[in-house]
């Protein structure tokens, strides 16, 4: 509704303090032709709203303008229930109070709100952790985290996917989780870079300070980054037939491959099935794990590299 989207860009320019029309527009998802008409609509109705133009311009409220409108609906405060797991609040050294955080927030709030939040916070829990705890070592996260928060240059030694280590100096913008994972976001050079945490090896922090880029959004970004490393991940697609006896068991291997598609039972039974893995070695090493269940179909030259890894495993062992 055009109501809540005039609504969201006061909320966005009150935050955020100036934002041009391409940011507003795919932030909310409309063109800038519709931004433009937006931004006509509140000066008629008396939000002081400004265009500054230039390199550096974009839309802004006059200075010392703020609404009281916070723009929260009962969705907007369940989400505030739904915490990150304890986990990472503890890498980031909150740890947990002896009153939960949640109790107060609930108290703070409007009485209409409190019966949805705590709807919310009783029946959804969030754990970003796996099964099977494989916790990284993130000692230099306090480091990292002290050069985020005061915004210091910070010299790291990091460990590359090679092994090799090397220094850098970098200006940190934010720090991420993904999964149980932590990545710093930083600039070097004037570029942007993503560098896992638990392989930084040392940090030390400088004294020079740094700005800030006026336009940088961490959650924006971190979306744009994922999506261009998704795309650019290498991709190795092999069409097969699968034994009905290890339809249960594959489909529970998704981080070695990702089913495309599958098809209805042939006249033997064997199912068609579309896999697709991040390069050959990876398709020939899982398609021997399932021995005489998977039949390849194409490319026409994988069978035979199957053979071919198979017979050096048997002479492996033969020999031992």
């Amino acid at each position: 509704m055009r109501a809540d989207r005039l609504l969201n860009i006061m909320i966005l320019l009150q935050n955020r303090g100036k934002m041009t029309a391409k940011e507003l527009a795919t932030k909310l998802e409309v063109s800038e032709r519709t931004i433009l008409r937006d931004m006509d609509a509140l000066s008629h109705a008396g939000i002081p709203i400004i265009s500054d133009r230039g390199k550096d311009g974009g839309w802004r409220l006059l200075d010392n303008f703020r609404t009281h409108l916070s723009g929260l609906n009962t969705d907007d405060v369940k989400s505030l229930f739904l915490f990150p797991s304890e986990e990472l609040l503890k890498d980031l050294g909150f740890n947990k109070q002896t009153l939960d955080t949640r109790q107060k927030l609930l108290a703070s709030i409007p009485e209409t709100f409190q019966e949805e939040a705590q709807v919310s916070w009783e029946r959804i829990h969030i754990d970003s952790g796996t099964w099977r705890q494989t916790k990284e070592s993130v000692h230099a996260l306090k480091t990292v985290q002290q050069a985020v928060w005061e915004s210091k240059r910070l010299t790291i030694v990091y460990k590359q996917a090679n092994g090799e280590q090397k220094e850098r100096l970098v200006e940190p913008l934010g720090l991420v989780a993904k999964g149980n994972r932590w990545y710093l976001v930083a600039s070097r050079n004037g570029e942007l870079r993503n560098y896992r945490v638990s392989r930084i090896h040392t940090a030390k922090i400088e004294d020079e300070t740094f700005r800030r880029p006026l336009d940088f959004n961490l959650a924006d970004y971190w979306e744009q980054s994922k999506k261009e490393f998704i795309q650019n991940l290498p991709q190795y697609d092999v069409q097969v037939e699968l034994h009905p006896a290890i339809i249960k068991r594959i489909n529970f291997t998704g981080k070695f491959v990702q089913f495309i598609k599958t098809e209805n039972p042939n006249g033997d039974k064997w199912i068609p099935a579309a896999l697709r893995f991040n390069d050959k070695q990876e398709a020939i090493e899982f398609i021997l794990g399932f021995a005489n269940k998977i039949k390849v179909i194409s490319p026409k030259d994988l069978p035979n590299e199957v053979v071919s890894s198979a017979i050096s495993v048997i002479k492996f062992y033969k020999n031992k």
